[in-house]
């Protein structure tokens, strides 16, 4: 039976994690719309239906609605889905990052076992939701075939190694303000070619310096390309970024620059000073830390078959149908959250 589905698309990250999602629901019948601020909606393809006010919401009537950010308005109609909007455990402390659980979502959809099995805790005490373990959407691509993006990107390497240059925003976890002068050397010397991208609520001054690298021996691509991106490199050069999670995924070497946590299957350096020559090494030998690489992957996100936009599907069918419940509904939150998703409502539906 067709459903109503919404794609909440708050930040230019949340494309890549929806669009397979709504492939798959578009091939299963179902009426897919997407909520989008205006800077998003530009983003858009003409076939990606936009709900541009409450009143248009209210007549759509979805019956659920995912979102990748960690705060969604209570108050829209259906189901609330979290799909996440990164791998990375390790970003922030527990309390403050991917298990922080603020009452908002009806599904937490997990990657593997490393995020299930807290949200799983958390969802037994409170009772106020549900937790699948169904693999991230926006890796479904990843573990597809290699695009002729991709492809076009070793090409344009003419031989060469490549490495991909990945950052976070956030300070002080973000090293892309120290690393510009050495990366910036290290595409001058053009015995590798760069494939550089950084998030993209960095500040819009660094972006355009790293975007001014491009050339013969590098090109910055914005975080929509991060796939073919990882397919095309062959050694990631990051920070305490869910990048390095993705390219551990394809047990590909990862150097890391003081990553908050390093895993054993990262080359973590203290400093940019460092990058050269760690990535000359992982490049040398990628296969040494392989089997750490996939202890970590299977841990992180074990289900590598490009189908984790069904099980969520095949969750939230479940919730609509009622075979899937939550113990109890969820409480009244506070004010100060009921007044920021309030808020967030009336940037992304004005009218």
């Amino acid at each position: 039976m067709p459903h109503r589905l919404v794609l909440l698309a708050s930040e230019p990250y949340s494309l890549p994690i929806l669009r397979p999602l709504a492939r798959q629901a578009l091939a299963r019948g179902h009426d897919v719309a997407w909520v989008a601020s205006d800077a998003m909606a530009a983003r858009l393809a003409p076939d990606e239906p936009r709900l541009r006010s409450r009143r248009a919401l209210k007549a759509f009537a979805p019956q659920a609605v995912f979102s990748t950010v960690n705060r969604i308005p209570p108050f829209f109609p259906g189901w609330q889905v979290q799909l996440f909007h990164g791998l990375n455990l390790h970003k922030r402390d527990p309390a403050q990052g991917q298990h922080r659980v603020l009452g908002l979502f009806d599904l937490y959809c997990t990657h593997g076992p490393a995020t299930t099995g807290p949200m799983q805790a958390q969802a037994v005490e409170r009772g106020e939701f549900v937790v699948v373990e169904t693999g991230w959407p926006k890796l479904d691509p990843l573990f597809g075939g290699v695009s002729a993006n991709a492809r076009g990107l070793r090409e344009a390497a003419g031989g060469r190694p490549v490495a991909m240059f990945a950052s976070t925003f956030n300070d002080p976890l973000s090293c892309s303000g120290e690393c510009f002068e050495h990366i910036e050397r290290l595409v001058a010397r053009g015995d590798r070619y760069w494939l550089l991208t950084l998030h993209p609520m960095s500040p819009p001054e660094r972006i355009e310096r790293y975007r001014r690298l491009s050339g013969p021996n590098a090109v910055y691509l914005d975080s929509e390309h991060l796939i073919d991106m990882l397919h095309a490199a062959d050694a990631l050069v990051c920070d305490t970024t869910s990048v390095a999670e993705e390219m551990a995924l394809l047990g590909k070497p990862v150097v890391t620059v003081r990553h908050r946590k390093p895993q054993p299957f990262m080359h973590d350096v203290a400093s940019a000073d460092g990058i050269d020559a760690a990535l000359h090494a992982a490049l040398s030998s990628p296969a040494a830390r392989l089997e750490a690489t996939n202890a970590y992957a299977d841990t992180l996100h074990p289900s590598r078959d490009g189908c984790a936009s069904n099980r969520v599907l095949d969750a939230v069918e479940s919730l609509i149908d009622g075979s899937l419940r939550p113990q109890r509904r969820r409480k009244a939150r506070p004010w100060r959250r009921f007044w920021r998703s309030w808020k967030a409502m009336r940037e992304l539906l004005p009218g």
